[in-house]
């Protein structure tokens, strides 16, 4: 049984953090106020948490988050990275989440594009073409005050240990929202929520990846899919 009032487990995309992702969007506020308990968690390399400089290091990133869960199911928002991890936990620990929204996260989870991958790392390390738009981009996150541009580059370099793949995203039963921006380049959302039994697709209009954690419509259908309204 789906307990409604269960805390909200809220995980930020590469290049985030619990407070520049979900406090800064007011997302943590409007959970509180519909009387739920917030979970906040920093991945590792990223925020308050500690940040090293090793790739082998990021190669399961659910761990931080399994030692913030409590014993009981809880309910979950991730966005773009956050998301990925958090598929990854409902895969491997049935039981732990009862309700999932993922954002900025579509296509690309089965995509292995090891080409952009490494102009992402060169922009990240500052070796990017100025023409390369995308690594600019992925450039100017690390480069912001508290950053460790390293360890970014680290997260990018990493070696899964749990690729995400249709049979395995069948095992997840629980209801997933799958959210993703109609200009993302994640997308589409369609491969992802069909790999899913439970899941139910929003496409949101004009939203490009990386505004989506302060998109409206983001934010109004997570916390409608997980009765915070």
């Amino acid at each position: 049984m789906t307990d409604h009032g269960a805390p909200v487990l809220l995980v930020h995309g590469w290049g985030g953090s619990f407070a520049e992702t979900w406090q800064r969007s007011g997302m943590t506020a409007l959970i509180e106020d519909a009387g739920r308990e917030v979970i906040g968690v920093d991945l590792l390399g990223h925020g308050s948490a500690p940040k090293p400089h090793d790739p082998a290091a990021y190669e399961d990133l659910t761990a931080r988050i399994l030692e913030a869960l409590p014993e009981t199911p809880v309910d979950a928002i991730g966005f773009s990275l956050g998301g990925i991890t958090l598929l990854q936990l409902a895969c491997q620990h049935p039981g732990r989440l009862q309700r999932l929204v993922v954002g900025g996260i579509g296509e690309n989870v089965f995509r292995n594009d090891d080409e952009r991958r490494a102009r992402l790392i060169a922009g990240v390390e500052g070796r990017a073409d100025e023409s390369d738009i995308d690594a600019q981009v992925f450039a100017n996150y690390a480069d912001r005050p508290g950053q460790d541009a390293i360890a970014l580059a680290a997260v990018l370099k990493r070696t899964s240990s749990y690729a995400l793949t249709p049979s395995r995203l069948a095992t997840v039963t629980i209801p997933v929202l799958v959210a993703i921006g109609d200009k993302d380049f994640a997308g589409p959302g369609d491969p992802l929520a069909e790999a899913l039994p439970n899941s139910t697709l929003k496409v949101l209009r004009n939203v490009d990846h990386f505004a989506t954690p302060e998109a409206f419509a983001f934010i109004d259908a997570a916390l409608e899919f997980l009765d915070c309204v």
